[in-house]
């Protein structure tokens, strides 16, 4: 097992897309929305250790092998790149939501 250590940055567009998420979230109950932000934080950061554990995004308009797919929470789905000793999350999507825009 690799002991490797990858810096993880998330971009400001997924802040923006996480706050939207939780705050939506908090305007029906705050303690879940607090969780659920807690959750999906410690999900990112464990993409410190083995990012490539997930598999590639893929969509006919995405370029090949460009995003790996993190689920987390049942209805969250991180996408992000590695590139060298970097992971970059690039998107925080609700799933329940229409993401068509993502893929044209």
């Amino acid at each position: 097992m690799s002991d490797k250590k990858y810096k993880v940055i998330v971009s400001d567009r997924a802040k923006r897309m996480l706050g939207t998420h939780i705050r939506f979230m908090a305007q029906v109950n705050k303690d879940a929305a607090k969780t659920k932000k807690q959750e999906l934080m410690e999900a990112m950061r464990s993409l410190e250790r083995m990012p490539q554990r997930f598999p590639f995004f893929e969509e006919a308009y995405i370029p090949t092998n460009k995003y790996h797919k993190m689920f987390v929470a049942k209805w969250y789905l991180v996408l992000y790149q590695i590139q060298d000793d970097t992971v970059y999350v690039d998107y925080i999507l609700d799933c329940r939501k229409d993401y068509s825009w993502l893929i044209r």
